[in-house]
């Protein structure tokens, strides 16, 4: 028996529940290939939430017009929530609702995001971390690569860093190419860090990012309206 019971990095595969009885139960994450009672409800999850968010089919771009697209709406999406963080008092950024990352360490994770899997995956630079660059909880820690949460640091100076990293990203789709799109990246020989210094293709990293920008705005809008509210 589970009860009362908070699974978070949880990595499930190849699990079966039979005769299992689930009540008040909530699942955020990654749905692939789940059925449940002979219902494979990944399809239906991605269906309902296309239907809630019309423009989430746009941060699934397939050709480099789309990821300028996607670029265009995270941006725009981004400058209205960070306007509605700049509205509330500084103290309550650092503020954690539910156990999840603050406002400000969201920004720093996706500077992470964006140094991992645009400036080391696809540029190259085997260590392009900034000391506020913060990885995920549930990562190893691994030499060289800072994850200081005790680091406070201001909105503006959180936004700096970000701005620049957003920059980073808007200059590569910006010129990216088909050729550029399909083709796989250079492994970084010799350079251990994360991701690991494998050859990835262009697309996937690109997709991960726009994933991040996309999933990571959710939340902090679902958090900013509860800080808001207190």
């Amino acid at each position: 028996m589970l009860e009362d019971v908070r699974l978070r990095g949880a990595f499930l595969r190849d699990v079966r529940l039979i005769g299992a009885e689930l009540h008040n139960v909530e699942i955020t994450g990654d749905i692939q290939n789940v059925s449940i009672n002979g219902v494979d409800i990944g399809p239906l999850i991605e269906a309902e939430l296309d239907r809630r968010d019309p423009d989430r089919v746009k941060v699934r771009p397939s050709d480099p017009d789309g990821f300028r697209a996607a670029w265009d709406l995270l941006e725009q999406r981004w400058d209205e929530t960070v306007t509605k963080a700049r509205a509330l008092p500084p103290d309550l950024l650092h503020e954690s609702v539910d156990g999840e990352w603050s406002f400000i360490e969201t920004l720093r994770h996706l500077a992470f995001a964006t140094d991992a899997w645009i400036r080391r995956a696809i540029l190259g630079d085997p260590t392009p971390w900034h000391p506020l660059d913060l990885p995920w909880d549930e990562m190893d820690d691994t030499p060289g690569i800072p994850r200081d949460r005790a680091a406070r640091p201001s909105l503006d100076e959180a936004l700096a860093l970000r701005t620049d990293r957003m920059a980073t990203v808007r200059q590569y789709v910006d010129q990216l190419t088909d050729e550029q799109l399909a083709a796989d990246t250079t492994p970084l020989t010799g350079a251990a860090g994360w991701p690991r210094p494998i050859s990835y293709p262009v697309r996937e990293c690109l997709h991960i990012v726009l994933n991040e920008e996309y999933m990571h705005r959710l939340y902090a809008e679902r958090d900013l309206a509860v800080l808001a509210e207190n």
